[in-house]
């Protein structure tokens, strides 16, 4: 296999693609405060669509889950009709960076683990006009939980999100841009391991099918290692925005 399939056979049907529980997603709804009976809802970067799930049931409206890899879209759509959601969750193949909506389509836009992809600055430009009246961005997002991170921490993440802040800079961002910040929180450990477990427990599983695969299977672990050598260097914090009027 190459390195590619590998890392797609690493990540295929995983509980989730990045760090978050049910339980942060839940808190973090109710932080967001006051909606709509039946909000309209976008969650951007959905994945598999783990708190997709978690929206269409606790919210109340209808969920269109966005994600640029059909097969996760699949999934999703799979896991909604299995929990009897199917009615209440649609989905878009679409880039988050050119996303084919509507400006004032959502009362609630949310993307966990998946802002970095463009940006946390250029997530709070380009969504803004997604909201409608009244509306609330949620998101999470990689950050420096100290302002001395050690040197291995910051080469890891100077290849994959140089542009990672501490909370202190992403709050200053945030109300420069023109949000309000109504909170934020730091994801726990067990939101890691959420995502992590499994993903070691898979990687293992392919190294046992596919033995001369162990520096490309060391690549996709690599983020692993690191989390557990300087993990208290980083971590996911959630957002609560609102624009400001």
């Amino acid at each position: 296999m190459t390195p590619e399939e590998l890392f797609w056979a690493a990540h295929t049907d995983l509980p989730r693609e990045a760090p978050g529980s049910e339980d942060s997603t839940r808190l973090m709804l109710r932080l967001a405060g006051s909606l709509p009976t039946r909000p309209r809802v976008l969650d951007i970067g959905c994945g598999t669509g783990p708190a997709t799930l978690v929206l269409a049931r606790e919210a109340g409206g209808r969920v269109t889950g966005i994600d640029t890899h059909e097969p996760f879209l699949q999934v999703l759509r799979a896991r909604a009709d299995a929990a009897g959601l199917g009615h209440r969750v649609d989905t878009l193949a679409a880039s988050m960076t050119a996303l084919p909506l509507p400006d004032g389509v959502a009362d609630l836009v949310w993307a966990e683990g998946s802002a970095y992809v463009m940006g946390f600055d250029a997530a709070l430009r380009g969504w803004r006009r997604l909201l409608a009246p009244g509306g609330v961005l949620v998101l999470t997002e990689a950050e420096w939980t100290t302002p001395d991170p050690s040197p291995g921490a910051r080469a890891f993440w100077a290849s994959g999100y140089p542009a990672m802040r501490t909370t202190a800079g992403n709050v200053a961002a945030a109300q420069d841009a023109g949000w309000v910040v109504t909170a934020s929180y730091l994801l726990p450990d067990q939101d890691w391991a959420a995502y992590y477990d499994p993903l070691t427990a898979r990687i293992a599983t392919l190294r046992a099918e596919h033995p001369d695969a162990g520096d490309a299977l060391d690549q996709v672990g690599a983020e692993i290692d690191v989390r557990r050598a300087h993990g208290g260097d980083y971590g996911y914090t959630g957002y609560v925005l609102r624009p400001r009027v």
